[in-house]
């Protein structure tokens, strides 16, 4: 378990107040809840991109609430996925890899069982605007692995998606997180997700989880 101790962000007419919350160490944690319940607020706070009053995060020994967000070593899979457009999907997973100091022989190792479990192999020479929406989230997916991080944060990843292809992607997404053995924090409104994916379950409202 990781255990977050005093999440505390306030806006001029929202807080979050989160007192104690653990965390799985293996699987998907899910943090669901409608629009403005403040599970973006809550994410971004423990990426450390929001104005965090306090914080204390203990994961594996370590207070990830005192790290900047290149220190914390979590991957993030945002709902716009934010590929950059000017980079193939092959630059843009090779980005990733170097900010996380991972060497050229150890990505190459990497980038194909990635690739071939993501069905991304044919894509890697395409340039980001070229994909579809689909294949822009299996890249964003493959970025935000690569190098292990210690965590994986998952932001709405299905919403952009047509209704046909999200449980295709939520299965192939369940199945690859498994595969990797990394720690998740899902945020999503959508129950369906909370059904295919979640492992453990929390519901926020109005700041506060119930």
């Amino acid at each position: 378990m990781s255990l977050v101790e005093k999440l505390i962000i306030e806006y001029s007419d929202f807080s979050v107040r989160i007192e104690k919350w653990e965390l799985l160490d293996s699987g998907v944690n899910v943090l669901w809840g409608p629009s403005g319940s403040g599970k973006t607020s809550v994410f971004r706070g423990l990426l450390g991109l929001e104005n965090v009053k306090e914080c204390k995060w203990n994961f594996g020994g370590e207070d990830l609430g005192r790290l900047s967000p290149g220190q914390k070593n979590i991957g993030v899979v945002f709902q716009t996925y934010d590929l950059f457009p000017h980079m193939t999907a092959y630059e843009n997973i090779q980005f990733a890899a170097e900010a996380r100091k991972v060497d050229s022989a150890s990505f190459e190792r990497q980038i194909d069982g990635i690739a071939k479990k993501l069905r991304i192999e044919h894509l890697l020479n395409k340039k980001a605007p070229l994909l579809s929406g689909g294949e822009q989230q299996r890249v964003a997916m493959a970025r935000a692995v690569v190098g292990k991080p210690r965590m994986l944060f998952l932001d709405e990843p299905f919403s952009a998606l047509d209704e046909e292809l999200k449980q295709e992607s939520r299965e192939l997404v369940r199945d690859f997180i498994k595969e990797q053995n990394i720690p998740v924090l899902l945020i999503t409104h959508d129950k369906r997700d909370v059904d295919v994916l979640g492992d453990k379950v929390f519901e926020i409202k109005n700041g506060q989880l119930l």
